[in-house]
């Protein structure tokens, strides 16, 4: 990753190079005076529409539809983050480039680290879930969905207003009106999971995908189960995790299979069919489709969504 980092670097000195001789690579402000935000994934981008508002150009570095763990960055976006005001990213495994890319930057960039705003846990096997090959390191690896928890989004839009009223003071006031604001419609949705959970005797949850829910799941204390961890790359799961997954469904009674967006959910149909469930979408939030970015989808409308979905697989 480095090389690949220095590598880039230098196609970015050229194209600053060639800025001045008709190229469309801009390093100045935007022409109305907003601050520049950059994101790499969708939950904190939305969280800076929210609290900057009218007073910053917010993108985010996924094309839509793209997944974030394999996402690396291009010459141009690395252009936008040297140039931009406001720098946030998760931190986690994902973000592995990003430390080798501020460290090789010829100035410093404000940054949010989501992973730094909150209690971090460590990734977890869950009984029955697919390992991945050994890679012959040991490091602790620490879950980066931190947002997958609505009290954590708070904390992390905390951050971001807080960044924010540093850079622009002169604009504080309304940043801290809008951070208060979104903070309120966070806390609502958080006390209506609660209130949901409350009122549910068996809280599991199966996924027959990938399970990027720690912080989720330990905030409304329900258990899980799933094929493969929040950052696996595997796909096929063995028969012994297909055949775990289909008894606990069996067993418990369970009548929806999870999958996440952007999978195939064939193992999740697989068991589902197995099991005699059905199979219901669970929205991470950590990027969205082209269709939900035209529809103007927010994380809190997804949470909206992954709510409903819970009254319907869980009454």
């Amino acid at each position: 990753m480095k090389k690949l980092i220095q590598i880039l670097l230098c196609a970015v000195m050229a194209a600053f190079l060639l800025a001045g001789c008709g190229s469309n690579v801009s390093s100045s402000a935007p022409a109305d005076g907003r601050l520049r935000i950059v994101s790499t994934v969708f939950p904190s981008y939305d969280f800076a529409r929210a609290i900057a508002g009218e007073y910053a150009d917010v993108t985010i570095l996924l094309s839509p539809g793209m997944e974030s763990h394999s996402y690396e960055p291009t010459p141009q976006d690395m252009i936008r983050i040297q140039n931009c005001d406001l720098f946030l990213y998760t931190g986690g495994e994902s973000d592995a480039w990003v430390d080798d890319l501020l460290s090789s930057l010829d100035k410093p960039v404000n940054t949010v680290k989501m992973m730094d705003c909150v209690n971090v846990y460590e990734e977890e096997m869950l009984e029955g879930m697919q390992e991945e090959e050994p890679s012959g390191e040991h490091e602790t690896e620490y879950d980066e969905h931190v947002w997958t928890s609505p009290k954590n989004a708070v904390r992390i839009s905390r951050a971001i207003e807080k960044a924010l009223c540093g850079i622009d003071p002169d604009n504080a006031a309304f940043y801290q009106k809008n951070a208060d604001s979104y903070a309120a419609e966070l806390e609502s949705m958080d006390q209506r999971f609660r209130d949901f959970f409350a009122g549910v005797s068996k809280k599991i949850m199966v996924f027959g995908d990938r399970f990027p829910f720690r912080y989720f799941a330990e905030e409304y204390g329900l258990e899980c189960f799933a094929a493969f961890p929040g950052c696996s790359s595997e796909t096929e799961p063995s028969a012994a995790t297909i055949a775990f997954l289909t008894d606990k469904v069996k067993s418990e009674n369970i009548s929806t299979v999870f999958y996440i967006e952007f999978s195939n959910h064939q193992v999740a149909d697989s068991i589902a069919e197995a099991a005699g469930a059905k199979t219901a979408l669970f929205h991470s939030c950590h990027n969205v489709s082209a269709q939900d970015q035209k529809d103007g989808a927010t994380y809190l409308s997804l949470m909206e969504q992954n709510l409903n979905t819970l009254k319907e697989a869980l009454r």
